[in-house]
């Protein structure tokens, strides 16, 4: 059981600023009503401006938390677009590899860096909610799904198995102090949609966001992120891909059906494609560009047996289930289910 949680910054420092303290006050004590003592990393709170210009800080803060013992399970605040510059101040001295240990460390977005950085360590991550766009939702509650895993997640330290959501919501676009206790706009939701591929498939996933991932190939954002990623060798090569299930999920960028083709034919040049075992996708945020992607990924796969799941609540658009990584995930498309091996 779950009883320590360290909330980290380790991409935008946002959880620091003024604009956003009822959001952190509302997160703090729905964790404290889960039984959970919540502690910050000294530098979490410092804002955006700080964190943007020190990010050998947020690197100290991550480090800290994985080598105390009293913490039982690291929370990134939210994501953002360039933790890749903590590499070096985690990997130059083998600082990372030297204080790692199979802790629950559990973000999503841009924190799908950090998930490459602990994998390349041996370390089983969790994928797919955070602190801010979760726990501290300005609903009365957490979206009921969301916290169905976040509550196993605490109770177990795994995740069993994961199913649909029933309902999707449309993305906010009102987070100030007066959206506290608003609803979301809810549709229902149809299910995943298998595009291609046996309906019956397995492996160790692995992926996240499809614009960080990107972002280890494409210098547009940041010209020095595909440079980092090669001498860290972020993206791991195919031997270690070999009969993987990878994840992709946009962000609330909601990239044009342009940009998300080359994305995903960057992503093919590597070689990716042809050895997994299956691709999952998440659900795009308000179901925008719904079908394009879908008839994007089977024209770029361009592969007829290789398995392409669609439309999971994993990422960006809510609810968000947990995604465990580095455990076998068998999936069966025809039940609806997605079910973990996880070591007892």
């Amino acid at each position: 059981m779950i009883k320590t949680i360290e909330i980290v910054s380790l991409s935008r420092g946002i959880l620091g600023e003024a604009f956003i303290k009822h959001e952190l006050d509302l997160g703090i004590e729905r964790l404290k009503q889960l039984g959970i003592t919540v502690t910050f990393s000294k530098h979490a709170l410092k804002g955006i401006d700080f964190l943007d210009k020190h990010p050998e800080k947020r690197a100290e803060d991550l480090l800290a938390a994985f080598k105390n013992e009293t913490i039982d399970m690291i929370l990134c605040a939210i994501g953002g677009d360039d933790t890749y510059r903590l590499l070096p101040y985690l990997f130059d001295k083998d600082e990372l590899k030297q204080v790692v240990n199979q802790k629950p460390f559990l973000g999503f977005s841009d924190t799908t860096i950090n998930h490459l950085m602990l994998h390349q360590l041996g370390i089983k991550t969790f994928y797919g909610q955070a602190f801010l766009p979760d726990i501290a939702e300005l609903d009365k509650k957490m979206l009921p799904y969301s916290q169905k895993y976040l509550k196993e997640l605490l109770a177990t330290k795994t995740i069993s198995e994961i199913r649909p959501s029933d309902v999707w919501y449309e993305e906010r676009t009102d987070f100030s102090a007066k959206a506290l206790g608003t609803k979301r706009q809810s549709h229902p939701n149809q299910g995943w949609e298998l595009l291609q591929g046996e309906s019956v498939f397995s492996g160790k996933i692995l992926g996240g966001c499809l614009e960080s991932l990107y972002g280890l190939f494409d210098g547009t954002r940041h010209n020095d992120s595909p440079i980092l990623a090669k001498k860290y060798q972020l993206f791991p090569d195919l031997a270690d891909w070999q009969g993987r299930l990878l994840l992709l999920e946009t962000s609330e960028e909601k990239p044009s059906p342009k940009l998300y083709q080359k994305m995903l034919e960057t992503l093919k040049e590597t070689g990716v494609f042809s050895v997994i075992n299956g691709l999952l996708v998440g659900k795009p945020m308000d179901e925008t560009y719904y079908e394009a992607y879908k008839k994007i990924l089977v024209d770029v796969v361009d592969n007829p047996s290789l398995p392409i799941l669609y439309n999971l609540n994993v990422g960006h658009a809510t609810p968000r289930a947990i995604v465990p990584f580095g455990v076998v995930a068998n999936i069966d498309a025809k039940k609806q289910v997605i079910q973990f091996e996880n070591e007892h």
